[in-house]
């Protein structure tokens, strides 16, 4: 009996990038013998509903063809079942991908990771029912965010670079309330993030050093700075070394909830709610599909 694969794809993603995607990868999934089961979901609601009923019906792989935001609706449906999560990475920052190994500029070396189908068991972060994979950001880099998604140009990773920029002119530190694993701070801070993986945004390492696979969340507290400070400071983290500012805090924990006004929190390129909000750490709760 042929493999299953569910190929869920968001067609319209990306100017088409994400139809185009899976025509690439369609034959060579198909020539290794999976029988394979083509949905397109039209909005990330219909895309859960089709990823939950492929779930439901024993699908053995789901695979996403898409970015962060595909595989966050992907994991809600997959989140402590035996359904193994794919993904051929077709969306701006594909953080997943970069954790996993999986190839970002190669679509057929990204199907040839589906076609190996070795299995990795990796952690996912929950809050208010909803899993994530990678970083909740609450601070300036939500702020960021929201500006960012709010602007209908440019596209792509050079509309956050002008939202940051945007940003920065107006931002002033935050008062935080934080709860760690049960003990409360009261701090102000730049932005508080809480990280299942390392990296959001298309590589901004901000809980450098995270792993997702140690039961563990990582929380980093970036301290009050000035404007021209965070000019500086913000470029380090892409190559994680910020960890080496008088400002940064880093602490591991299972539990943390974070609390601080008008701010909403973003994970995996999605906004989850205002805070606060408590993230639990859900330890081998997703069965990924790796290298």
């Amino acid at each position: 009996m042929a493999r299953t694969i569910a190929l869920l794809t968001n067609p319209t993603s990306g100017k088409g990038r994400g139809r185009r995607t899976a025509a690439i990868a369609l034959p060579r999934l198909t020539e290794a013998g999976f029988d394979v089961q083509q949905l397109a979901g039209r909005d990330a609601d219909e895309a859960l509903d089709l990823a939950r009923k492929a779930v439901a019906d024993g699908v053995e792989n789901l695979v996403v063809v898409g970015g962060d935001g595909m595989v966050h609706v992907a994991v809600q449906a997959l989140a402590c079942t035996g359904t193994n999560l794919g993904v051929i990475p077709a969306g701006t920052g594909n953080d997943v991908a970069r954790y996993l190994g999986i190839p970002r500029a190669d679509t057929q070396l990204a199907a040839d990771v589906v076609v190996g189908s070795r299995v990795r068991t990796i952690d996912l972060a929950r809050t208010s029912g909803t899993y994530f994979v990678t970083v909740l950001a609450s601070g300036f880099d939500s702020k960021v965010n929201e500006r960012a998604n709010a602007m209908s140009w440019p596209r792509g990773q050079s509309r956050y670079s002008l939202a940051t920029l945007a940003e920065l002119r107006v931002f002033e530190p935050l008062p935080y309330v934080i709860e760690l694993d049960g003990v409360e701070r009261r701090l102000d801070a730049m932005l508080v993030a809480v990280g299942n993986g390392e990296s959001f945004g298309g590589g901004l390492r901000i809980t450098h050093g995270a792993s997702l696979d140690d039961g563990l969340l990582d929380v980093v507290i970036i301290g009050p700075m000035s404007k021209a400070r965070l000019v500086r400071v913000y470029p380090m983290l892409f190559s994680g070394k910020h960890v080496g500012i008088p400002e940064y805090e880093h602490h591991r924990v299972r539990s943390v909830t974070v609390a601080a006004p008008g701010i909403s929190a973003y994970a995996d390129g999605e906004r989850i709610g205002a805070l606060p909000l408590t993230v639990d750490v859900v330890p081998r709760a997703l069965r990924v599909l790796v290298p």
